[in-house]
């Protein structure tokens, strides 16, 4: 069990690294001041890596507490 877990972990880590990278995109896109068309397209290209990285980060935290509980 000790593989689930650290694979959880590394699952999450994945997961995290792409939310913070959507949180960036998204910032420097409002500090671009861009066009209300221009920042739609910038929000739609970055949504499905944002729920795409959400759904990793929580397979890999599902991951861990299983690995914890049948420890």
């Amino acid at each position: 069990m000790e593989i689930l877990i650290w694979s959880g972990a590394a699952v999450s880590l994945v997961g995290l690294a792409g939310l913070i990278w959507c949180v960036l995109r998204v910032w420097r896109a409002r500090r671009a001041q861009l066009e209300e068309a221009e920042m739609r397209a910038v929000l739609q290209k970055v949504l499905p890596i944002n729920t795409g990285a959400l759904f990793l980060s929580v397979i890999g935290l599902m991951m861990v507490v299983i690995g914890i509980l049948l420890r």
